[in-house]
């Protein structure tokens, strides 16, 4: 038996007509000047609330070891063994002092400004938490 083939019907797609769009002319209104008030209230950054502040900013933290409770800290000034310490953050403040110091896993007196050094702390601290010398 042989087997028929179907024709394809074709759709007839009717168009629709578009409707017109009223575009509703707006007057653009000006941006309101800020008053001297308003600007004076801003935030200064970091760095000006630091020289403010009693203590010197030693650096940041870069990253925390939440197992063995140690922080990695970006230097902006020297820091050695037996000094005082205050953690600063939006969840964190702290006073410790400095029981030892380590640059890449090796035990260290001192470090220089712009070291990266590990350094075990008594509280959590995070990401962008400022560290101030005492």
């Amino acid at each position: 038996m042989a087997l028929k083939k179907r024709k394809a019907k074709k759709r007839v797609v009717k168009k629709r007509p578009l409707k017109k769009r009223v575009v509703k002319k707006t007057l653009k209104k000006k941006p309101a000047r800020k008053t001297l008030k308003k600007a004076a209230s801003k935030k200064k950054p970091a760095a000006a609330r630091a020289k403010k502040s009693k203590e010197n900013l030693i650096g940041n933290i870069t990253h925390y070891f939440p197992h063995v409770q140690a922080a990695v800290i970006k230097l902006k000034a020297p820091l050695s063994v037996g000094d005082t310490i205050k953690v600063k953050g939006h969840t964190t403040e702290f006073t410790q002092t400095i029981a030892s110091l380590q640059i890449n896993r090796v035990p260290v007196n001192s470090a220089k400004t712009g070291e990266e050094i590990g350094l075990l702390v008594k509280s959590r601290v995070r990401q962008h938490d400022l560290v101030y010398k005492v």
